[in-house]
């Protein structure tokens, strides 16, 4: 796995990433730090990156269960250190999870095996951090 990561010049503090698969994403930083605010942050997106890693976890499991899922969010909230380096201390995944009769015990389930087994992000997270989850269903 590969990025690439180019500062886009002196005029603030907006940066480009390529990744290996080819897909462009910007960051830029808050107006107090030389940014101007137009695409999220650098933290932002590794926590964005760990929600989508762990969502997708969630569903690939309720499916191979043979849940009739639909749909799943995941809000994440985290809190970080006051002092440089200023690592993610906390942060909370609440899952909200879309379908027909869905089992709790299932979703419960799909959530601790992201958080214990397969999502890298979070368990790399869970060095600094203490990572928490809850989850609600939602029947349609």
């Amino acid at each position: 796995m590969e990025v690439k990561v180019s500062w886009n010049g002196p005029s603030g503090m907006s940066f480009r990433a390529e990744t290996g698969s080819g897909h462009m994403v910007t960051m830029d930083g808050a107006p107090d730090g030389g940014g101007h605010n137009l695409a999220p942050r650098p933290m932002e997106m590794v926590l964005v990156g760990t929600g989508g890693c762990s969502a997708y976890d969630v569903v690939l499991i309720l499916k191979r269960s043979r849940e009739d899922v639909r749909g799943c969010d995941v809000t994440l909230q985290a809190e970080r250190a006051d002092t440089d380096p200023k690592v993610f201390t906390r942060i909370n995944f609440h899952f909200t999870v879309t379908g027909h009769a869905l089992k709790p015990t299932a979703v419960e389930r799909a959530v601790r095996l992201s958080h214990e087994k397969y999502c890298s992000a979070s368990i790399m997270l869970a060095k600094t951090a203490e990572i928490t989850h809850s989850f609600e269903i939602v029947e349609v």
